[in-house]
């Protein structure tokens, strides 16, 4: 009976995550294509153009094209935004963006998350470096992780996470002779932390995209601290 409740499992764990997906991405389409206005493109106007094929598929072909066009127009948008951040008009509305979505309560904290997590994927800013081991008291040595920042008496910044909720932790000042870096992966390490050292290394690239969110959290919360 264990080995059939550990087969289902090991297949609930491959099967699940595909199954999430599929359904966000089906999920996120037909909202786009219900949103979408249907004024130029929808079944009528197609009709000219593909008079071969019935109702139902016109339409079908229509969401799909209100869908492409209107993730067109958002990447473009993105694109033209993204350059005008680079001159001082667009960084005075950037930062005026920033000021009013931090004002708000609710807002704030979504907006933040999002813009880290966005921040994070298309590697703005700094990240957690090499991992390392360091000595917290007498032969207790615990995981934490180079910022790749230094203090001005030379002093090495550290990150240290509790785990298993790696948002959270301590910031440590660490002579380079105090702590011992460690030949393995950023991944690896951060597996062995969330799972609270019973990760498997071979499972570390599972969490690459769940270690940048949390290092571009924890950028942020460290910004925001450095601007008060």
């Amino acid at each position: 009976m264990s080995s059939v409740k550990g087969d289902f499992g090991r297949g609930l764990i491959v099967v699940g995550p595909v199954l999430v997906t599929l359904y966000l991405a089906y999920y996120l389409y037909s909202f786009i294509a219900g949103v979408t206005p249907g004024l130029l493109l929808n079944a009528e106007t197609l009709e000219a153009i593909v008079p071969g094929l019935g109702e139902y598929a016109r339409a079908r072909l229509a969401g799909f094209l209100r869908v492409a066009t209107f993730v067109g127009f958002l990447a473009l948008a993105m694109y033209v935004i993204g350059q005008m951040t680079d001159t001082t008009t667009g960084g005075i509305l950037e930062g005026v963006v920033d000021y009013v979505a931090n004002r708000v309560p609710v807002i704030r904290v979504v907006y933040n998350a999002s813009k880290t997590a966005t921040e994070t994927t298309f590697g703005a800013g700094e990240t957690l470096q090499t991992p390392v081991r360091v000595e917290t008291w007498d032969g207790v040595w615990m995981t934490a992780f180079k910022t790749g920042q230094r203090t001005p008496d030379g002093r090495a910044t550290l990150f240290l996470p509790t785990s298993p909720n790696i948002s959270s932790g301590y910031v440590l000042e660490v002579s380079p002779d105090d702590f011992t870096e460690l030949d393995e992966t950023l991944e690896e390490a951060l597996t062995r932390v969330v799972s609270g050292g019973f990760g498997d290394a071979d499972t570390a690239e599972d969490l690459e995209d769940t270690s940048l969110t949390v290092v571009g959290q924890l950028e942020s919360d460290g910004t925001r601290e450095g601007d008060q």
